[in-house]
């Protein structure tokens, strides 16, 4: 039952690729008073894993630095080399299918039952969705957001108030629970509450270090993130969408796009292959292949395909022989809205920076560690790195130990959750940005060190740099007159402001 409607939904929100849809719409809805609330739910994330686990998934990994346009392929230079424009219409899928299709729906939801489990389930969905939004974009339509007819040019409220307010959606519904059981069918974790109430906490976690990073309420936020995480209420295992099946139309959607859709345009970046082959890691087996040349690991330069092939020419490039990125696993890979890993490291963090407790931030950076090893089918091999290149041990100062935590975040959040993992590498800074240009490490290697990003060879950004947001949707600004004035791609988002 749970992969009928699945499948269902999906069907549903492949309907969006095509059109032109206003997010005020109600385009699921044509005979909206027969549509129950059971057969609405799992299509919230659905419609959430079509972005997330797609579009966005996509470009946020050329942004973490994971991968690179393949020098024989071209469907992404303008990702590599930050040269898009909102004419490129890069979220615009990923705007429709959240606000018309996850964000509606989860509106009809909470209009159609007064389950308080139901409602709590599909708020924490609510929320997660506009936190994807604002992460984005920086500024989200919410207040005045999803009223139809009544308000068919909503405005787009600040970061800071979106935040605020979901959060308080999920205090207040969490507050509501009655002790009903949920009624609506469960995709993500098959109606258990604790496990709800746990991904309610994760994201309460991940919004708060944000405040704090942004020096907004930071002492407020510091409280509340070591009481979250002394009281370690967090779910177990990983927050997924995990009903993909290699068949036509049921397949994980970065998959289907890339590796049915597409040719295949992913190689292997360079400051990944740098870092899993400095630390030794056996994960650098994960979704990346050797070399058809020689048989090892090489990674590609960010942005340096056509600035390369127009110097050297193709045959000549140093890395034409790149790894590529191993799309075989992907047919049926889940969608992560949160994995195990990530909680573990910020609860790691929170024991580091917080509550100066190093035995508690220890066991927490190991934990997450081991959880990515599991995930990936290295259970056991986790001791190369723990007590190797990666050893709590070898950390002797906080900031040491930070950049442990921050490092193995990223690089378990390859494959898994690139929207995090571009998201914790702005509001942390690390990766760090290399101080020396990718031509200078093209000309001498030994002045990078290993795992730094590196700013784009062609770099489309006038400050140069990394890309910090994304461009606002351009059917947004085609639809509603109150769309932001668009700004460029290094002004960071409302929590990146140092």
């Amino acid at each position: 039952m749970k992969k009928i409607l699945l499948y269902a939904s999906l069907a549903t929100t492949a309907l969006f690729a095509g059109c032109d849809l206003n997010i005020n719409d109600d385009p699921n809805y044509p005979m909206n008073n027969q549509v129950t609330a059971d057969l609405i739910f799992p299509s919230i994330s659905a419609s959430i894993a079509s972005a997330v686990g797609g579009e966005i998934y996509n470009y946020a990994g050329f942004f973490a630095q994971y991968y690179e346009q393949k020098p024989e392929s071209n469907q992404y230079n303008t990702l590599c080399e930050y040269t898009f424009t909102e004419s490129s219409q890069q979220m615009d899928y990923s705007y429709r299918i959240l606000f018309a299709g996850a964000l509606e729906d989860a509106k009809q939801v909470l209009e159609k039952t007064t389950n308080p489990a139901d409602r709590f389930a599909t708020t924490i969905l609510k929320a997660y969705a506009f936190q994807i939004m604002v992460d984005n974009t920086s500024e989200s339509p919410y207040s005045e957001a999803l009223q139809g007819n009544a308000n068919a040019t909503p405005k787009w409220d600040t970061g800071e108030t979106v935040y605020r307010g979901i959060l308080g959606e999920i205090d207040a519904a969490e507050a509501a629970l009655d002790g009903s059981d949920m009624d609506v069918p469960d995709l993500i974790f098959n109606k258990n509450i604790a496990q709800w109430k746990g991904f309610a906490n994760a994201l309460r976690l991940r919004m708060y270090l944000r405040f704090i990073d942004a020096n907004i309420d930071a002492a407020s936020y510091t409280e509340k993130v070591k009481t979250l995480v002394q009281n370690n209420d967090f779910f177990t295992g990983d927050v997924k969408l995990d009903c993909f099946l290699d068949e036509t139309d049921k397949r994980n959607p970065w998959y289907n796009t890339n590796a049915v859709g597409l040719t295949g345009n992913h190689c292997a970046a360079y400051p990944l292959i740098s870092y899993l082959s400095s630390t030794e890691d056996p994960r650098i087996a994960y979704g990346i292949s050797k070399t058809d040349a020689d048989g090892k690991y090489v990674g590609q330069l960010p942005g340096g395909k056509t600035h390369m092939q127009s110097i050297l020419g193709t045959d000549n490039w140093k890395n034409r022989n790149v790894s590529a990125i191993d799309y075989s696993i992907g047919a049926t890979k889940p969608v992560y809205f949160f994995t195990q890993a990530e909680l573990q490291f910020l609860i790691a963090e929170v024991y580091a920076r917080f509550h100066n407790d190093d035995t508690k931030a220890k066991i927490a950076y190991e934990a997450g560690v081991t959880a990515d090893f599991a995930v990936r089918g290295f259970a056991g091999q986790e001791n190369t790195i723990l007590e190797g290149a990666c050893a709590w041990s070898d950390a002797t100062t906080q900031a040491d130990k930070l950049n442990l935590i921050y490092m193995q975040k990223w690089v378990a959040l390859f494959y898994m959750d690139h929207m995090e993992a571009w998201s914790e590498i702005r509001r942390t800074d690390c990766p760090k940005l290399s101080s020396y240009s990718a031509a200078q490490i093209q000309a001498n290697e030994s002045v990078y060190t290993p795992g730094e990003l590196v700013a784009p060879w062609t770099n489309g950004l006038e400050a140069g740099g990394l890309m910090k947001r994304m461009t606002y949707p351009l059917s947004a600004r085609q639809q509603n007159v109150n769309t932001p004035t668009g700004v460029p791609g290094s002004t960071p988002v409302w929590w990146d402001i140092k």
